[in-house]
């Protein structure tokens, strides 16, 4: 049965429209976004295009990595109206928390509040993944679209999803270094820019650390690993012994 009053569609720009008057493979987007928790770090990753239904490119040089708290970030995949929104208003939340309580909430708290929104906000096209380090430690949070906050080693979203999954199993080993966790990351979104047609056009990582938050852009992700020295050692015995 159709809605006789659809929804505003929020399209690849950012435009609010009539989901009766657009496609809706125009106004879906896609990307692969991708954080790995290190040591002492997390790396939060994203490729770099915007693309309207995965079939045509907006832009080639998108930031969909950004810093939401003094020691978190986050990566979002969907619509770009909701993202840019969304993101404010995770920002403007740890700020008031630090001028009300003097430190800005733990990354735990800060995810809780994520999950929240995106349950009772107008987010239900954003799909976030956060990377943040506290007191505690390092943390991953893959959150979805009703609200839900599962904690994990590591975490994707997106349309390269499979791809980029597919490539952390193998890479990520508990305990790895800034380098390593980068390397991993790298490799996962690469992967999916060279299969998913909604992905591409190099990308985006933030370090995370106790100290702050770090943010730099990448032509290719092949800059971010040395084939040689990152892979993780994947050798049998038989072969070690050899």
């Amino acid at each position: 049965m159709q809605d006789v009053n659809p929804r505003p569609t929020v399209g690849a720009s950012g435009d609010p429209r009539s989901s009766a008057d657009a496609d809706p493979e125009l106004t879906k987007t896609g990307t692969t976004t991708v954080a790995v928790t290190a040591a002492d770090a997390v790396v939060v990753m994203a490729d770099r295009r915007a693309s309207a239904g995965g079939r045509f490119v907006t832009s080639k040089d998108t930031q969909k990595v950004e810093r939401v708290h003094p020691t978190a970030a986050v990566a979002l995949s969907g619509a770009v109206g909701g993202i840019q929104d969304y993101t404010r208003r995770l920002r403007s939340h740890a700020d008031q928390y630090a001028l009300r309580r003097g430190d800005p909430p733990s990354v735990g708290a800060f995810a809780t509040f994520a999950g929240n929104l995106l349950r009772n906000g107008p987010y239900r096209l954003v799909r976030p993944v956060l990377g943040g380090v506290d007191d505690a430690g390092p943390h991953v949070y893959d959150l979805d679209g009703g609200g839900a906050v599962m904690e994990a080693p590591y975490a994707a979203k997106g349309s390269g999803t499979q791809f980029a999954l597919g490539v952390l199993e193998g890479e990520f080993r508990p305990g790895l270094d800034v380098d390593g966790a980068t390397a991993a990351a790298a490799r996962a979104v690469e992967s999916a820019i060279e299969r998913d047609t909604a992905s591409g056009n190099g990308v985006t990582a933030a370090v995370v650390t106790a100290d702050g938050v770090t943010i730099d852009a990448y032509d290719d992700p092949a800059e971010l690993y040395d084939e040689a020295s990152t892979r993780p050692d994947t050798a049998t015995d038989s072969e070690e012994g050899a």
